[in-house]
């Protein structure tokens, strides 16, 4: 009985160490998640001054890289 006892006590504290390592990954998944969103958000406001800004510069690059794309797929 006493060797039951002490697997079931082993699998209880196995159990107990995996659970806590997956609530702190999912933590760390969830402040990343946060943070890409985060810098998503930025990257987005930045392109729409810089467009704002500089509109013919942006059409310019718009039509470079349509041009560059129709040249890379109609080489497949």
């Amino acid at each position: 009985m006493e060797t039951i006892d002490k697997t079931s006590h082993f699998a209880h504290e196995a159990v107990d160490k995996i659970t806590s390592a997956t609530n702190l990954a999912a933590d760390a998944l969830e402040e990343k998640s946060q943070q890409l969103k985060s810098a998503e958000q930025r990257m987005m406001k930045n392109c729409q001054s810089y467009v704002r800004d500089n509109p013919i510069a942006a059409l310019g690059m718009a039509v470079a890289a349509g041009f560059m794309m129709s040249r890379l797929l109609s080489l497949r």
